[in-house]
């Protein structure tokens, strides 16, 4: 498995969550890997050479040496991380880990991302704005949920730290950016800073003011 890693072209847009989980693991993992930005602000996705890789218009997308594309973050997350310490052998503990990354992008990315989005990429008249009570709300019964795990486990991957920690790190370190405060959940924070504590991590880039004007432009 560690020569299939080799030699990936990562296709991103450095400052969305989504991308940051693969860039996180690769650089724990120290793999070798190319970083091209896709600037999803101008339609970069929407590009035919782009919709070739993924016609679901989306980042990230890995690209492997043989050809080979692989999208969607926490299928990237499994596949690199097999044969590693960031995904258990145990089977019960793998399907924990897939428990909470399908939790992540069905029950927290579409509320936690989407309300940061709204709040650092929208105008303050945007109609969009009227989303964001509805987006904090279940923001916030998403995280009441890792609370509560995290009320009698360390991790979300099973024994040990792993790519469902990774998965479900990445918005949920930036939740305050789309007014979701983190204030409630002492284990949550407590956790977050586990992660940061890990070998090999690396913050995600901040959002400049000149990335949200590029959004803007493109608005």
């Amino acid at each position: 498995m560690s020569d299939e890693r080799i030699g990936l072209t990562v296709h991103g847009m450095s400052v969305s969550g989504n991308c940051h989980k693969v860039r996180l693991l690769l650089e724990q993992l120290g793999t070798r890997y190319r970083w091209v930005e896709v600037d999803s602000a101008h339609g970069q996705t929407h590009a035919p050479e782009f919709l070739a890789l993924n016609p679901n218009a989306k980042v990230p997308v890995v690209v492997r040496d043989d050809g080979r594309v692989l999208p969607e973050s926490n299928a990237i997350l499994f596949w690199l991380a097999e044969g590693t310490p960031f995904l258990s052998s145990d089977g019960w503990e793998r399907a924990q880990t897939l428990r909470w990354m399908f939790f992540e992008q069905y029950s927290h990315e579409p509320y936690v991302a989407v309300a940061r989005f709204i709040c650092g990429w929208t105008g303050a008249d945007s109609p969009r704005r009227a989303e964001l009570p509805r987006l904090r709300e279940r923001s916030a019964a998403a995280l009441a949920v890792m609370e509560q795990h995290l009320g009698h486990a360390r991790w979300f991957s099973g024994a040990a730290y792993g790519i469902a920690d990774i998965a479900l790190f990445a918005y949920t370190d930036v939740a305050g950016d789309g007014g979701v405060s983190l204030q409630p959940y002492p284990a949550v924070v407590a956790w977050l800073q586990r992660v940061r504590s890990q070998p090999g991590f690396v913050a995600m880039p901040e959002v400049t003011a000149e990335v949200r004007a590029r959004f803007d432009q493109a608005s």
